[in-house]
């Protein structure tokens, strides 16, 4: 096809590439609707840096034949001067390499690669989102020859409306990953649906964790600030990693404590929601217990399991507000916890939480619990004494 008019790809993007649902989509139509325009692409990748506690940015690439894929990336190490797509984030300036004659040297060992795969040319494109932050996308070819120039000049017409597209989807996945990290996937997901009114809560059914670690004052005394920083998050990464993996969700931290709950959707699922509690305690057991501080003392730490309803929401003062999860049924976590330390226990749950198993957990009596009127039956681990 020797006309490239690419307009049409340019008002789809400029009104927002509105009929792709996902970042994915947004890039396999693109690329379905540039070769209709006679654009002759062999694969596209789009390079996106995000804000994440691990990510430092997503890989999203289109192939001839195949779906698009994503793949967290790290990029290639910063300051390189023989990485593509480093070089190009750093100058923001385009890059053309078209396929050689003969075997020069190439000052970027990814060209070899390509020229090596049968591509004939490329462009590396830098997308400037508007806080000046460079991204990257790399357009190819296995056309003879190359892209004409006319098909350039149709790429190139792009990069402004695309780099729009891509910021507005990134800061939507940057909302996200930040209400993921700061306050767990389930408060996220009300946030960003606009529940962020003082007030607005709802009653969940669920199994309660309440951790705290043993003897924190003394170590944070003993301790310079940073070495205890240290050790808490280790501490943390030991329980964190198996909540998660077992279908609960971290609510807060508070300081060396952390709470945590195990939503239960139907009545059908709280024996399971409260044997993966379980397991996810045992495994937070086993991964402490290798834990030491810096003079070898070993880290102990104990947890309280409890089922029952809680209020999840948003309270706070003014402007600022926090979600969190409230009620009875929290506040005797929170005493049980307690007791485990009193008892020298490092796991016990309520009769409520112990019912649902039929030899793991002993009855360890009636306690008296500070703000419920009647004896709380009390059970520990069968192998913990």
């Amino acid at each position: 096809m020797d006309n490239c008019d690419t307009s049409s790809v340019v008002a789809w993007l400029m009104d927002g590439a509105r009929s792709a649902l996902t970042s994915e989509s947004v890039l396999e139509e693109l690329c379905l609707r540039l070769c209709n325009c006679g654009v002759p692409l062999w694969q596209v990748d789009v390079y996106v840096r995000t804000l994440h506690p691990e990510v430092v940015g997503r890989r999203f690439r289109w192939k001839q034949g195949n779906e698009v894929s994503v793949h967290l990336t790290t990029f290639e190490p910063a300051g390189s001067r023989k990485s593509l797509i480093e070089h190009v984030c750093a100058t923001g300036v385009a890059i053309r390499r078209q396929h050689p004659e003969g075997d020069p040297e190439e000052e970027f060992p990814r060209l070899k690669e390509l020229w090596a795969d049968g591509v004939t040319d490329l462009l590396v494109s830098p997308l400037v989102f508007t806080t000046g932050s460079v991204h990257v996308a790399v357009w190819t070819t296995k056309r003879p020859g190359g892209f004409r120039d006319e098909q350039i000049t149709g790429l190139e017409s792009l990069m402004d409306p695309l780099a729009r597209v891509a910021e507005v989807r990134a800061l939507q996945r940057t909302a996200t990953n930040l209400l993921d990290t700061y306050v767990g996937n389930r408060a996220g997901q009300r946030i960003l649906a606009g529940q962020i009114r003082r007030g607005h809560t709802e009653s969940i059914h669920a199994a309660i964790w309440l951790s705290d670690m043993r003897g924190f004052t003394s170590l944070s005394d003993r301790l310079p600030p940073q070495v205890m920083i240290d050790i808490l998050n280790r501490y943390f990464d030991c329980q964190v990693p198996s909540i998660l993996a077992h279908g609960g969700e971290v609510l807060k931290f508070m300081g060396d404590g952390l709470l945590a709950m195990f939503p239960i959707e139907n009545a059908s699922e709280e024996k399971m929601m409260c044997a993966d509690a379980l397991a996810a305690a045992l495994e937070a057991r086993e991964q402490i217990s290798e834990l030491r501080s810096t003079d070898s003392d070993p880290i102990r730490f104990g947890l309280a399991l409890h089922v029952g309803d809680v209020l999840y929401g948003n309270i706070g003062g003014g402007n600022r507000l926090d979600f969190t999860c409230i009620g009875p049924a929290v506040n005797l976590a929170a005493r049980l916890e307690k007791i485990a330390a009193e008892a020298g226990r490092t796991i016990v749950t309520s009769s409520t939480f112990a019912m649902h198993f039929d030899s793991e957990l002993t009855a360890l009596g009636e306690v008296a619990v500070r703000g419920f009127g009647a004896p709380q039956l009390v059970f520990g681990l069968n192998d913990e004494t």
